[in-house]
């Protein structure tokens, strides 16, 4: 008997998923386990594996389509059997099912019948006049591309108005709160109209796009139709007859018209650095070991597709090849005469936007006290050099407190804790998250089950994740759920600080430089090795003793390292 599988919810703020590929197609069999499709969610691409067995008789989407989460899928089931009445009913028809489980292991919810969404629009906008844009076919509104998302940023735009677009063309680059995204189009048709330009913001739902045939569309009811809602940005709807007109830069204009054919180039490079490819093409890169940026791309605008992994051939004369060209200078700003008044103002970054919502929440609701106490590194310092005399990694200062802060956690669980409004939840297992600077600002990647780890173990997974937060390629799995955040401010010779808590958590360590300073030891005054750590506390949740307490602890397992052993 045929059965149904649902699109199953592959996070917690999912709505929908669009198909960034189909590994099978209609009439291929299928067997428990086997990769069925790539999912892309509002945080990831996901593998999506399937838990029955048999043909795949029908798909609920084609390649770029959305489907809302618990409607039809797929069905699969015995080579001609009929099933006109599962997809007439969306899959109500079958018995309810538990849906799919990612390839990551998270669980999903059990299936629920709904109707069949061949090409499921975002979510719904009620506007003025009771239209609804997101019902309507042509209209693309601005997605929700992280759970943090309210707003994005057009990095850039990979097509113009007047341009043909076709399903997983790529739009245009989005920069959210978190990381630059490649937004792929789920339409078909000519550009017709774009709700904001170039370095310009638009809210969520707004209204982004419209692709279709320009003589069915009515592109001033739909522009007044969100603007009527609030639905996009009034610099949008009011410089609409110039982006109708195709007005572009200055070397745009003096090209051939919008139907040439686009600019291939053997290494497609936004302005930030970041290759153009498809999340597929990645994996693919990824599994075989190929460098993406050593492939030529034969997508728009020089974007690194499947076809391009499939048939990529190492160079023999690599060693020779050109190296890519410096990025421009920057121009000498000439010397300002004295008493001249001049600044700079720089635009807000998504990410930067986050980081100060959050972190005022935290600090403005969270009622902060503060605990500072000086630790003798001097044994630390010993023990850190004859353990690199046998780690296959380098083992850091940071690394030692990660691990001894983890074990004091399990000794003080109070700490290790958060505020929940009517209940405060103390948690039994020890998830450190790890302050990581970046460009733009600063990422939290979490370390997780810490004090079940091995010195080289942290250091191994701390380094990892500082070279992927560096070159955005963390994922929302990679900084949710930390129970405990460390802040270190060392390495840059800081005497002492206090740091802002990572809201849920309860509290937050910043660890100071290691100075050798003077110390009374033994009755005389000899050099010793001092870090000062400072731990900052929810009082709604700890209380000074219980925070000095844990202090306690953690500065007895640094001044003797070997207690970590026991």
């Amino acid at each position: 008997m045929a059965e149904v599988i649902l699109m199953p919810r592959l996070s917690d703020t999912m709505t929908e998923g669009v198909i960034a590929a189909w590994h099978k197609k209609v009439g291929d069999p299928v067997k428990k386990g086997e990769l069925l499709a790539e999912v892309e969610t509002d945080k990831a691409t996901m593998d999506l594996e399937s838990y029955k067995e048999g043909t795949l008789l029908y798909t609920g989407t084609e390649k770029g389509g959305k489907v809302m989460v618990n409607d039809l899928l797929a069905i699969i089931g015995a080579p001609g059997e009929d099933i006109s009445a599962l997809v007439k009913a969306g899959g109500a028809a079958a018995p309810a099912a538990a849906a799919p489980a990612p390839a990551s292991g998270s669980a999903a919810p059990a299936a629920q019948p709904a109707a069949v969404a061949n090409a499921a629009a975002p979510a719904p906008v009620a506007v003025s006049g009771g239209i609804d844009l997101s019902k309507m076919e042509e209209v693309i509104l601005m997605p929700r591309l992280s759970d943090t998302m309210t707003e994005g940023v057009i990095a850039d735009w990979h097509k113009k108005v007047g341009d043909m677009v076709k399903k997983g063309d790529i739009l245009a680059d989005i920069e959210t709160d978190k990381a630059t995204m490649e937004l792929e189009s789920y339409k078909e048709g000519k550009l017709l109209f774009i709700g904001a330009q170039k370095g310009e913001k638009i809210a969520v739902n707004s209204l982004l796009a419209v692709i279709g045939d320009e003589k069915k569309v009515d592109l001033e009811k739909i522009k007044a139709a969100a603007a009527g809602a609030g639905g996009s940005v009034a610099a949008s709807v009011a410089t609409a007859a110039v982006a109708t007109a195709a007005v572009a830069t200055p070397a745009a204009a003096t090209t051939a018209p919008a139907a040439a054919e686009p600019v291939h180039s053997d290494l497609a490079v936004t302005a930030d650095g970041r290759i153009k490819a498809s999340p597929l093409a990645r994996k693919l890169a990824s599994e075989k070991g190929i460098d993406i940026s050593k492939v030529a791309g034969s997508g728009d605008y020089g974007r690194i597709v499947k076809k391009d992994v499939d048939n990529y051939v190492p160079a023999a004369g690599a060693a020779t090849a050109a190296a890519p060209a410096s990025a421009p200078a920057k121009a000498v700003q000439p010397a300002l005469p004295v008493g001249q008044e001049s600044f700079e103002e720089i635009p807000v970054s998504q990410m930067r936007k986050t980081i100060a919502r959050r972190l005022s929440e935290s600090k403005f609701t969270a009622p902060h006290f503060y605990v500072t106490m000086s630790v003798n590194m001097d044994v630390a310092v010993e023990s850190r050099a004859r353990i690199n005399e046998v780690s296959p990694v380098k083992i850091s200062f940071n690394d030692i407190v990660l691990k001894a802060t983890a074990l004091a956690l399990k000794q003080h669980p109070a700490v290790n804790s958060s505020w929940r409004g009517d209940k405060i939840r103390i948690n039994h297992h020890v998830n450190i998250g790890v302050a990581v600077a970046v460009e733009e600002g600063l990422l939290v990647p979490v370390v997780r089950f810490a004090d079940t780890k091995s010195l080289s173990q942290i250091s191994a997974e701390v380094k990892e994740f500082a070279q992927r937060a560096k070159a955005k390629k963390l994922q929302p799995a990679d900084w949710e759920g930390s129970t405990f955040t460390i802040s270190n401010l060392g390495m840059f010779g800081v005497d002492e600080f206090t740091a802002i808590i990572n809201t849920p958590d309860s509290c937050i360590l910043a660890i100071s430089s290691i100075q050798q300073v003077p110390i009374v030891k033994n009755g005389a005054i000899v050099p010793g090795n001092i870090m000062k750590l400072t731990l900052s506390c929810d009082h709604r949740v700890v209380d000074g003793a219980t925070g000095s307490a844990f202090l306690q602890t953690l500065k007895g397992l640094l001044e003797e390292p070997l207690r970590m052993l026991v």
